[in-house]
């Protein structure tokens, strides 16, 4: 019969933080960190490959590190752990172009629609269907 070794797991820096939801119910939260996400891509899911990931909630861990609490809306996916500043700077940084493009998409939408109205309400106009008494 042939003996395998098993190797023990490793020691994984953990800490609880206990969190009380809205309903009054209290759970604890067991943070690994010195676990980190494949490739330090924040805004990547690793279950599902989006590029939407987004902070639920951040705050300072140390001088040099941030806990935060990452969600993808596709899958539902959510972790907390320990970043260190660059990789949250790179996120901050993806965030904000992403916050860019929204507002870009945003102008681009209301511009779309107030052009819309405008040949809606001069069609209504010009068919007589407007009168001064509608003011």
């Amino acid at each position: 019969m042939q003996e395998f070794e098993h190797s023990p797991q490793p020691d994984h820096k953990q800490s609880v933080r206990t969190v009380i939801l809205p309903s009054g119910k209290t759970i604890e939260v067991v943070c690994f960190d010195d676990l980190a996400l494949p490739g330090e891509d924040l805004h990547v899911c690793p279950e599902c490959s989006s590029e939407l990931v987004y902070p639920i909630a951040w705050e300072e861990a140390d001088h040099a590190s941030w806990e935060v609490t990452l969600r993808c809306p596709n899958c539902e996916w959510c972790v907390t752990g320990i970043f260190e500043e660059e990789t949250i700077q790179r996120f901050d940084d993806m965030l904000d172009r992403g916050t860019e493009a929204l507002v870009c998409d945003l102008r681009r939408l209301s511009r779309a629609n107030m052009e819309e109205a405008v040949v809606r309400f001069s069609a209504a106009l010009t068919a007589g269907h407007v009168l001064p008494e509608d003011f």
